[in-house]
């Protein structure tokens, strides 16, 4: 009996978000990468717990005043080696306004980028909606005059995520060639 082994690429998205909008972005990339057919863990970087399973890491932090926010920052540092180990991409969620501000990458993402050998940083335009602010981020918001909106672009997430996709599983291009893969190794 001839044996077929079909690798499906595992990926963890994780990350962290104050309001919900870089949760939203890593819904999207999540989405892009099930449909072509990788098996994603979406989840927030303060609950995971290992690493050890996935072939691919994907780390996104809001970002504010400049910084990842703590629990992306602790998730990176607690797993730098594992991340070290093998294809990870970063991304950032925040810059609001049009164009977008500020057009700089967040504080210290360079450097991580270079310790965990990520192959790639994309900054993504963020969401300021008052109605999810606290009381000090509102008084924040008001003194900086900071545009209110939603200024995230999908269009660019998803092809982002293509491009991710394709990185980690070239030969696959959708979801209907993981069920022909699956059926093939089921027949033999």
């Amino acid at each position: 009996m001839k044996r077929c082994h079909v690798h499906v690429t595992q990926v963890l998205i994780a990350a962290a978000s104050r309001h919900g909008s870089t949760f939203d972005i890593a819904d999207e990339i999540a989405r892009v990468l099930a449909r072509r057919g990788c098996v994603v863990v979406d989840k927030a970087a303060d609950e995971v717990d290992s690493i050890d399973r996935y072939d691919a890491v994907i780390v996104g932090s809001a970002v504010y005043m400049g910084h990842w926010l703590p629990e992306a920052l602790s998730f990176v540092t607690r797993c730098a080696a594992e991340l070290a180990a093998r294809p990870v991409w970063l991304f950032s969620s925040g810059p609001i306004g049009n164009p977008p501000q500020p057009e700089t990458d967040p504080q210290g993402v360079a450097e991580m980028v270079q310790r965990i050998g990520a192959r790639g940083h994309r900054v993504f335009a963020g969401r300021l909606d008052p109605d999810r602010l606290g009381l000090g981020e509102k008084v924040i918001v008001g003194m900086l005059r900071a545009p209110r909106g939603d200024f995230r672009d999908f269009a660019a997430v998803t092809a982002w995520a293509g491009d991710i996709a394709d990185a980690v599983n070239p030969a696959i291009d959708s979801t209907d060639a993981v069920r022909q893969a699956l059926l093939t190794a089921a027949s033999h």
